[in-house]
């Protein structure tokens, strides 16, 4: 069980500058803020207590994970418990591989389509910046196409997918099913007349069910919603891995670690291990149903402020093309939305900066995020609001 006793504090700030010297090794403070960031993001509290307990003895075998060899049985046992228990989260078919792999998704937009477009050819759904650049690193690589894009609304919902223009030879149509930077989520699948569907799941992965023999392929940085940066999570039907890949080199073949087991090389041996007790808390939470339900009743908090406030205003006002992740809002005052982040930071609610490209502000409510958290900002929100109504 992943047992500790919940911080309570909040910090207003957490070591303000001039408030106390830099800290030393082997001092600890205790003082959390409600971290918003899009990722690396928010962890449970509970995962990061089991891992500090055990940095410096893992479970018995004098070392840490860190330091431990991957071809050895404790690794072993960890990398094995963490693919059973995403098994189980996910109800992952056995016809599945799961892959544990290095870096993020800038470079599985690459390999995606080196593995999964036999034909190179592939469709694609634009709504947003990650599916823009899953598309122009195809164009490199092959022949892809734009089947719908909601580009015209600076990708502010998800299009009509019930019937695309999806060509009949084509390998694969891809998504990105939750969009970080614009706030929006695709709530129903596309229609793939029948091709396979592939997913960039990253910043909604493990926050709901997820029905996987809808997908070909679904692959997820665990940064923003799993673990440490540095771990890629691609799960594949294994009939779609192909045996050889030509003057393709050995690191960017799915075969090559599915025929390992994730272990062809020196692995991500710490990051997976933290994947590994998040699963376990997600278990211990009720699993991914349980998980959703608390992530709908955060999103509701915060949007049903949004929509009634007169001061912050969503950028994503479909309310069937939400995310229940990514929240982004502004005031429509540039000078207004940078002294509203600067006033929340030091309130201890941090990272609330959106991206460039949307501008304002951007609520990032993962799964590790509590509903404390969210109703603190609802909160500050509210006496910010008051505080500047015009007479």
């Amino acid at each position: 069980m992943l047992k500790h006793e919940p911080t309570t504090s909040r910090a207003p700030a957490r070591l303000q500058p001039g408030n106390r010297d830099a800290p030393e090794f082997g001092v600890i403070y205790m003082a959390r803020v409600y971290n918003f960031s899009a990722g690396p993001a928010v962890l449970p509290e509970e995962v990061l207590s089991r891992a500090g307990s055990e940095i410096l003895d893992y479970q018995g075998s004098g070392m840490s994970v860190m330091e431990m060899s991957h071809r050895s049985k404790v690794f072993q046992g960890i990398i094995d418990k963490a693919e059973a228990d995403i098994r189980t989260l996910m109800g992952i078919p056995e016809n599945y591989k799961v892959l544990f792999l290095q870096g993020g998704d800038s470079l599985l937009f690459a390999t995606t389509f080196i593995n999964l477009a036999p034909h190179r050819k592939a469709d694609f759904v634009i709504t947003g910046n990650w599916a823009k650049k899953a598309y122009q690193e195809a164009q490199i690589l092959g022949d892809p196409n734009v089947v719908a894009s909601s580009a015209d609304k600076n990708f502010t919902y998800i299009p009509d997918c019930s019937d695309l223009p999806i060509r009949e030879d084509t390998d694969y149509l891809y998504i990105c099913q939750n969009n970080t930077i614009y706030g929006t989520q695709y709530h129903t699948l596309p229609n793939t007349k029948g091709h396979t569907l592939v997913a960039d799941q990253s910043s909604m992965f493990l926050s709901e069910p997820v029905d996987v023999t809808k997908f070909g392929c679904i692959h997820a940085g665990v940064q923003k919603n799993v673990g440490p940066a540095g771990v890629q999570i691609v799960i594949v039907r294994e009939d779609l891995i192909p045996d050889d890949l030509p003057g393709v080199p050995t690191m960017l073949r799915f075969k090559t670690q599915a025929d390992k087991g994730s272990l062809y090389n020196t692995p991500n041996c710490w990051g997976i291990y933290m994947c590994g007790l998040v699963f376990q808390w997600l278990l211990e939470n009720g699993g991914l149903a349980a998980m959703h339900e608390k992530n709908a009743e955060k999103a509701k908090i915060l949007y049903d402020y949004l929509d009634a406030s007169e001061l912050f205003h969503p950028t994503v006002t479909d309310a069937e093309s939400r995310s229940l992740m990514n929240v982004p809002f502004v005031t429509g005052d540039k000078d207004l939305d940078a002294e509203f982040v600067a006033q929340a930071a030091e309130a201890g609610l941090v990272n609330l900066k959106g991206h460039r490209t949307v501008g304002g502000m951007r609520a990032s409510i993962y799964n590790a995020m509590p509903k404390a958290g969210v109703e603190a900002l609802v909160n500050f929100m509210d006496g910010f609001e008051r505080s500047h109504k015009k007479a």
